[in-house]
């Protein structure tokens, strides 16, 4: 049974490893153990019994507007809607909070958050500039093919 749980410190490692494969590819932006340890309380897990299968980040740039970062789902665990249960997760999170306006993410799987009802959306229509502060460490940078969508709080 999948349980979903805010992280911990003692979590840190085994996110990295789940992430590592992610993050050579340039799927995932690489995010040091001490950012994780310090953004800490923006991350839910998902954990079979004691096994991370799962997580993702609820970021918050300003009133307006929060991001989901890094999610990912074990590849063995693929299928089982793991993900939509996280990101699902992060929406009622956001919610909570009183985010006023969206929730965006930058992906380059966008039909699975279409599905969720994310809409796809223009890259330079995002205000907060803090977004674009985490492109300069991308393998990718300045070419960036990720896709942005939105998900409408209001």
């Amino acid at each position: 049974m999948i349980e979903l749980v805010k992280a911990k410190l003692s979590d840190i490692s085994a996110m990295q490893v789940l992430v590592a494969s992610e993050v050579k590819e340039g799927v995932i932006l690489n995010r040091s153990e001490d950012e994780v340890a310090t953004n800490i309380r923006s991350y839910v897990l998902a954990k079979e019994g004691e096994r991370l299968v799962g997580y993702a980040a609820l970021h918050v740039h300003s009133k307006r507007l929060a991001e989901i970062r890094s999610l990912i789902v074990d590849e063995k665990y693929r299928g089982q809607k793991i993900g939509q249960k996280i990101v699902e997760f992060t929406l009622e999170e956001a919610k909570a909070l009183s985010v006023e306006e969206e929730v965006l993410v930058l992906t380059y799987l966008p039909a699975f958050f279409e599905k969720l009802g994310f809409n796809e959306i223009n890259k330079e229509a995002i205000h907060e500039h803090k977004i674009w502060a985490d492109c300069i460490k991308c393998i990718h940078f300045p070419v960036c093919n990720e896709i942005a969508l939105v998900y409408k709080l209001s």
